[in-house]
């Protein structure tokens, strides 16, 4: 579980309502103030009916589920990467290329693959070919669904306005009685407060989660690709070892240990 989106939405959403409960003399009316169901609709139903009318219906679906991949991540570690491959190299040398179909069932899909080919005696070429693609396949789904939750963060103010100018008018036309001013004006604010809160508090968040998340499960996969290559041209597993430590940060290095090397 990804606890760091939870967290920020969490403490936003607390320190929005505590700001609101100090503002207004900790009145728990104060809150209930904010709470308004047209504003609402209009600025969260207008946003995604804008986001629905922009992608393909599956798309934008694809997009809402993303959601789910990025509070339970999966394990894209490039240390645990590099271990498995050193691992797989040293299969290689002691028992022949044939020996890791069997030793790499239980490892990342992406690396498996990768093996298959090279137990296959898949052209080395060919073999970075068929992953680089699937690599940019993989990297082309992630930005679009990245895309259009940066459009959505970019429709809830876009709308949030629609539902202020729309309360204006509703209120100049009716300036009949002074006292409901002021009530009719604070109405139509709330909508774009509701406008700027879900774009900076859920999308904008989540757009940025979800781009960390990408570049990490492609730099596993720019690993996974050099260790496969490397592997398939008998190279050794210390050279293979120092080669994929490039990837990693000097700190990751330094924790990375003493691996089972020939």
């Amino acid at each position: 579980m990804e606890l760091g989106l939870i967290i920020g939405l969490v403490a936003g959403m607390a320190f929005t309502i505590i700001s609101i409960l100090l503002s207004a003399s900790m009145q728990i009316t104060a809150v209930v103030s904010f709470l308004d169901a047209p504003s609402f609709m209009i600025t969260v139903g207008g946003a995604m009916a804008a986001v629905i009318a922009s992608y393909p219906l599956p798309k934008f679906l694809n997009a809402m589920k993303s959601v789910n991949k990025i509070l339970k991540p999966e394990n894209s570690d490039p240390i645990a990467a590099i271990k498995d491959i050193i691992e797989l190299a040293n299969v290689a040398r002691k028992e022949g290329l044939l020996a890791l179909d069997d030793k790499s069932v239980d490892m990342d899909t992406f690396l498996r693959k990768g093996i298959m080919l090279v137990v296959d005696g898949t052209d080395q070429e060919l073999v970075r070919n068929v992953l680089e693609t699937e690599m940019s396949y993989i990297e082309d789904r992630h930005k679009d669904n990245i895309e259009i939750w940066e459009l959505m963060a970019s429709q809830f103010p876009a709308w949030g306005m629609i539902g202020t100018l729309i309360g204006l008018v509703l209120m100049l036309q009716n300036m009949s009685d002074p006292s409901s001013i002021g009530p009719k004006m604070a109405v139509a604010l709330i909508t774009t407060f509701y406008g700027s809160l879900f774009a900076n508090w859920l999308s904008t968040p989540i757009a940025n989660k979800m781009k960390v998340y990408s570049k990490q499960e492609m730099l596993v996969k720019e690993v996974i690709i050099e260790g496969v290559l490397s592997i398939a041209a008998g190279e050794n597993p210390r050279i293979i070892e120092e080669k994929l430590k490039v990837f990693i940060s000097p700190t990751l290095r330094e924790t990375f240990g003493d691996g089972d090397r020939e």
